[in-house]
């Protein structure tokens, strides 16, 4: 949530760089704020969010990946979920 700004003037190095550090954060809550700003620079540049989850989308938490993913087209949501991307 502390970059939600840089996301708004699509500035994203900053929350991909975080969300990298919290990549295996136990905490639920932290959980769903990265997932939600990766969310939030895919409604900007769905490319930038997509090359950052090819990365991580396997060693991510599962409320993490749900949360990035939440508005992606079901066939890709369904293949994030079964490792299949």
């Amino acid at each position: 949530m502390a970059t939600y700004q840089f996301i708004k003037n699509n500035m994203f190095n900053e929350t991909l760089k975080l969300s990298e550090i919290l990549l295996q954060d136990k905490h639920d809550l932290i959980q769903k704020a990265v997932g939600w700003m990766l969310r939030e620079v895919g409604k900007r540049d769905l490319k930038t969010e997509e090359e950052f989850l090819e990365k991580h989308y396997k060693k991510m938490p599962r409320t993490m990946l749900r949360y990035a993913i939440e508005r992606f087209p079901e066939k890709l949501h369904r293949a994030y979920l079964k490792s299949r991307v």
